[in-house]
């Protein structure tokens, strides 16, 4: 065999090794009952939850707090998982921008106790396409009228 050969093999095997290595340091999508279990069997890896904000009848959000003068970096809310389990989430940082508007919610964190721990939040916010019309703003309207 050839040196340039046995040095491809070798590049290709540390590839496959590295990408293993890291698939299992990956995340996994789960419900908060399969989180709970995780976190009672002393699971402490990162794990996503995806779910939506817990609302009442008129659409605004149900047990949330969040108050910026007393502590800026404690945010909890109710999250309901797609299995329509709820359950307590406090994130140690500012409430993210635009929470109150977002469709669908995804919390990466682990189970501490009776509350999620969450360490990240990924918000799916509300498509810009509205019956088939893209909002625009006043300039972009003024823009297109040129």
């Amino acid at each position: 065999m050839k040196l340039s050969h046995i040095f491809g093999i070798v590049v290709i095997a540390l590839a496959i090794g590295i990408i293993v290595s890291t698939a299992g340091d990956a995340s996994s999508y789960v419900t908060f009952r399969q989180a709970s279990e995780l976190a009672k069997d002393g699971d402490e890896k990162m794990i996503h939850v995806v779910g939506k904000v817990q609302k009442d009848a008129q659409g605004r959000i149900t047990d949330m707090l969040y108050d910026p003068a007393i502590d800026p970096n404690h945010f909890e809310f109710t999250l309901v998982d797609n299995n329509q389990q709820a359950q307590k989430v406090v994130f140690n940082s500012p409430k993210p921008q635009d929470f109150d508007r977002s469709e669908q919610i995804v919390i990466i964190g682990a189970m501490q106790g009776d509350h999620f721990q969450c360490n990240k939040i990924l918000l799916k916010c509300p498509s810009k396409y509205q019956n088939d019309k893209l909002e625009t703003t006043e300039h972009e309207a003024k823009t297109a009228q040129l």
